[in-house]
């Protein structure tokens, strides 16, 4: 019989359960096994929701606060819903002297979205970052996993219409 873990807000499916469970015997310290239960939740929502720090403790015998601590410092982990699909656009100085506004503008109008929000269809959210290590080929951005360099204003309509 299946058990799943549940708070007042929060039910943890089977799976992910079973997939905190086998990702904590990896670790010496429960706390360090947080990061990786906290990247199921969301492999398996998008996002990480309310209550998913209480149920990730219980099941990791550790306080909801300490799960907490790690969701809102990483920012790869979403506490809101995302898009399908993420767009990281490169801020650094390196990529701001070589046009990253114009891009992101080009992104914003495409879309209809600004930095932090995500278009009405649910499709894109667009996030800034800090570098994307790609300084060579500035201005650069990434969508989901895909990193593309020397980006033009006229070329990202192509870009976005390579993720449905």
């Amino acid at each position: 019989m299946s058990t799943l873990i549940q708070t007042d807000r929060f039910v943890l499916s089977e799976t992910e359960r079973s997939a905190i469970e086998h990702e904590m015997h990896h670790y010496e310290d429960p706390r360090a096994a947080s990061i990786e239960a906290l990247k199921i939740v969301q492999q398996a929502r998008g996002w990480v929701p309310d209550g998913a720090a209480d149920a990730i403790g219980a099941i990791l015998g550790i306080p909801a606060s300490d799960v907490e601590g790690v969701a809102t410092f990483y920012s790869q982990i979403f506490r809101q819903p995302v898009g399908r699909h993420i767009i990281r656009v490169c801020d650094s100085m390196t990529c701001f002297i070589g046009g990253h506004e114009s891009v992101v503008s080009s992104i914003q109008q495409q879309l209809g979205i600004g930095l932090g929000q995500t278009s009405a269809d649910g499709r894109f959210t667009l996030l800034p970052v800090c570098c994307l290590g790609n300084c060579d080929k500035a201005p650069a951005l990434m969508i989901d996993d895909d990193t593309f360099g020397d980006v033009q204003p006229d070329g990202v309509a192509n870009l976005l219409e390579a993720y449905p």
